[in-house]
């Protein structure tokens, strides 16, 4: 254990420049990419150009050796609006979520300070169909998260989620909040529930250093929907919660040099 994660580090530490370099280059080129695109092609190009973006931020961790698998997506029904319901590791959650659910055009809940000085980032926050919420402003988050509902219900499109409210830098499931995620639920309820399991993406950056970690292992898996109908929120939101945790909690190892 202590030999792997000495390894790992190592090499993180040795491709930390080329991988930094390559995934803030293509953060720069696509920004006016995603502005050319909507200009002149509307929502559905600049769509592609964001999916395009995320497939390549993903390729860049194989830069670091990650290994990338993608589960389950054949089980997702079509023709109904989503909410993904998601746990939550590490900035690198996003990449994934786009573009394997890029055929529901996923939309996100996010904080207001991601809207602003993050290229391409912060562009899609504002103009690809996403909110934005006030952490401090109770009533404006809540109505921003009935808009998103009432979108994706009028278009069958999907939202993001991730009722855990900050990112487990441990890999451990934490327990789910139902705020959000009741507001959505109200404002699409012929959505149907996905929860979506995030494995590894922790371990790409273990530690505050910001020093990428090599070889890890990430499994993104979408597993069998829940039907909401009828239901509270919290009963459904605990029963996506649960097959989350079925999967992830799972042989997680948390990067220790004491071990």
């Amino acid at each position: 254990m202590r030999f792997r994660y000495i390894l790992s580090r190592t090499a993180g530490a040795i491709l930390a420049i080329p991988f930094y370099l390559v995934f803030g280059m293509l953060l720069l080129v696509f920004h006016p990419l995603q502005v050319i695109s909507r200009r002149l092609g509307g929502y559905e190009a600049h769509k592609r150009s964001v999916v395009i973006l995320n497939l390549l931020l993903l390729r860049t961790l194989h830069i670091l050796g990650a290994k990338i698998v993608f589960k389950g997506f054949e089980t997702i029904p079509s023709g109904r609006p989503l909410i993904i319901v998601s746990n939550h590791q590490s900035a690198f959650d996003i990449p994934p979520v786009i573009w394997g659910f890029r055929k529901y055009h996923p939309k996100f809940i996010s904080k207001k300070e991601l809207g602003r000085f993050i290229p391409s980032i912060s562009y899609n926050l504002r103009h690809g169909g996403s909110v934005l919420i006030d952490r401090a402003n109770r009533l404006q988050s809540v109505k921003e998260i009935i808009r998103l509902g009432e979108f994706i219900s009028a278009n069958n499109f999907s939202a993001c989620i991730f009722p855990e409210g900050t990112r487990s830098r441990d890999g451990v499931v934490r327990r789910f909040k139902a705020a959000g995620f009741a507001s959505l639920l109200k404002a699409a309820p012929e959505a149907v529930i996905i929860p979506f399991a995030i494995k590894g993406n922790h371990s790409i950056t273990p530690d505050k250093s910001k020093l990428p970690a090599a070889f890890v292992s990430l499994e993104y898996t979408a597993l069998a929907p829940v039907e909401p109908a009828g239901r509270e929120a919290d009963a459904v939101l605990a029963e996506a919660e649960q097959r989350i945790r079925e999967v992830v909690n799972i042989d997680v190892v948390t990067p220790d040099i004491k071990k």
